[in-house]
This record gives structure tokens, C-alpha cells and sequence, in this order.
């Protein structure tokens, strides 16, 4: 196996995503609202089609825009119809992501007919293509090179991610753990909310065109699924999560193209290998938070009267 370039760009891109993921997905892990991230990563699919239609440029501000209003959208309609319907907040999810999901659907198909706009590309992404869509900068120490604009995207995200986190820190931990003495406090636990979810909405979005919806759903959830196994303190989780999602996109492009060989297949899909990663570093984690569990029960003293 011979490692180029390009491989690297597609780890880096795939990394940036998984980190910008895994760093809004802690909380949603830590609410409790894990389904909401998969909520908005599908209803955010009319956003992407319509303004795709009216612009017919899968660049465009327009349709990025779009798609984050739609996923905003999504968390607002679930909030809505859990206080004001007195519905289930699973079923709430459920109704409005699947509603707009099949809109989604039937717009793109509609589209595909006269732009290049596949559904499968929304679906699993299209990250090893990602190096061959280049900005030419001119970077310090290194004169003019060519950067793939998708890494450029989501680096721009990772960043945001990463700044929102540090500077409402303490305003995310309280809402997260305890969110009636937020709303004493006066942190606006409803801004906060909808803050996250317009962070989780653009992440989605920024990361559809390279890696698809498929892996989007597993670094919102996974690595901080993963990293809540091995760690009660959230700044350990936020770290842990980020550098497993890191792990995951280069063992996953690395078992992509030299796993498949042994079977007699050129390589496979990149994006869903890093999925099926994250699972088994999740594997890994429960076997040993079991483990643990065992040894301190055993060492425990048992009390005798």
C-alpha cells in the first residue's frame, strides 16, 4: 500500500468533520437528545434541495443557509409539538424529521433530473473526491498550494465549534446537568438550547457534500457515547470525544483502502469504514468500562455486621 497526498487531505477532511461532530454531539449526548442530531442531519434535506433548485450550485451561501434554517427549523417544530401537542419528545422527533426528510427526498429526485445533484451523495458523501476540489492560497512558509475547499469548510467549523464551546462553557454544563438552576441563574436555558442546535444544523450541513449523512449521524453520537465510558468529568469527555473521532478518520481511511485487498476487492467506501470505526472503538470502551466495573466490585469490602 502506498500512502499519497490525497490520502492525507482525506483524512484531514474527514477528521475536521468527525472533531466539529463530536464536539456539539457531547451535548446532545449528555441531554439526552442523541436522536435530535439524526433528526436534524435528515430534515435538513429540503433546505439543501430547495435552495439547490433555486441556485443550482451545491456552493452556494443560499443553500448553505437553507439547509441550517430547515435544521433550526426541526428543533423548534420538535420543541413545539413535545410542550404545546404533549407528545412524546421520541415521537415529536419522529414525525418532524421524517416529514421533512421525504420532502427532502422527493425535491432532490425532482432536482436530479435536470442539475447533478445525486441522492446518494447526500447519503454517503463523496470524501475521497474531496481533494480534487482545490483553492489555491498562499500559505506561510509554503508559497501557493492547492487546499481542498471542503477542508477549508470544515475547518471553519471545527473552529466555531471549538470557540462556542469555550466561550459558554459553564452556560453548557448547567443546562446540560441542571438546567432549572440555568433558568434561576438566568442563563437562558431555551437560547442555549436553540444555540446548540443551530451549531449541530450548521456542522450537518457543512459536512453533507463530504462525508454524507451516514457518518455525520455516527461522530454526533459515537465518540461521545464512546468517551461517556470512560470519563464522568466534561472537559475529559469534549477531549476524549474529539480525539476518538480524530482516531476513527484515519484508521478508518487507512482500513478503506488496505482491509478490502485481502479479499480481493480494490478499497471501499471511506466515510462508512470511520462509521464502522467509531463503532468498534465504542466496543472497545463498554468491554473495558465492564471490566472495570467487575474489579472495583470485587476489591469492594463487603460489609459484615
Amino acid at each position: 500500500m502506498e500512502w499519497y497526498a490525497f490520502d492525507t487531505w482525506i483524512v484531514l477532511t474527514g477528521a475536521l468533520s468527525a472533531g466539529a461532530c463530536a464536539l456539539v454531539g457531547s451535548f446532545l449526548v449528555l441531554r439526552r437528545m442523541s436522536m435530535m442530531g439524526d433528526a436534524i442531519s435528515h430534515a435538513v434535506l429540503p433546505g439543501l434541495a430547495v435552495a439547490f433548485l433555486i441556485t443550482g450550485a451545491r456552493s452556494s451561501w443560499v443553500m448553505f443557509a437553507g439547509a441550517a434554517a430547515i435544521g433550526l427549523l426541526t428543533a423548534v417544530g420538535t420543541e413545539w409539538l413535545h410542550r404545546k401537542g404533549r407528545m412524546d419528545e421520541g415521537a415529536s422527533m419522529g414525525i418532524v424529521f421524517t416529514t421533512f426528510f421525504a420532502l427532502g427526498l422527493v425535491l432532490i429526485a425532482r432536482a436530479a433530473d435536470r442539475v447533478d445533484l445525486d441522492p446518494e451523495c447526500v447519503l454517503y458523501g463523496a470524501l475521497e473526491l474531496t481533494p480534487l476540489d482545490t483553492v489555491a492560497l498562499a500559505l506561510p512558509f509554503f508559497g501557493e498550494a492547492d487546499v481542498p475547499r471542503a477542508f477549508l469548510v470544515l475547518l471553519a467549523v471545527f473552529v466555531l465549534n471549538l470557540v462556542a464551546v469555550a466561550v459558554f462553557f459553564k452556560e453548557l454544563r448547567l443546562v446540560c446537568f441542571d438546567p432549572a438552576l440555568a433558568a434561576t441563574l438566568g442563563f437562558g436555558a431555551k437560547r442555549v438550547h436553540y444555540g446548540l442546535m443551530t451549531l449541530v444544523a450548521v456542522t450537518t450541513v457543512a459536512s453533507f457534500e463530504a462525508v454524507g449523512s451516514i457518518l455525520v449521524i455516527a461522530m454526533l453520537i459515537v465518540p461521545a457515547a464512546t468517551a461517556r465510558l470512560l470519563t464522568d468529568r466534561l472537559s475529559t469527555l469534549l477531549l476524549l470525544a474529539v480525539l476518538l473521532a480524530f482516531a476513527a478518520a484515519a484508521v478508518g481511511h487507512f482500513a478503506a483502502i488496505t482491509v478490502p485487498v485481502w479479499f480481493g476487492f480494490a478499497d471501499t467506501s471511506t466515510a462508512g469504514t470511520m462509521a464502522f470505526v467509531t463503532g468498534l472503538f465504542f466496543l472497545g470502551a463498554a468491554g473495558y468500562a465492564s471490566l472495570r466495573r467487575r474489579l472495583q466490585t470485587r476489591s469492594t469490602p463487603i460489609a459484615t455486621l
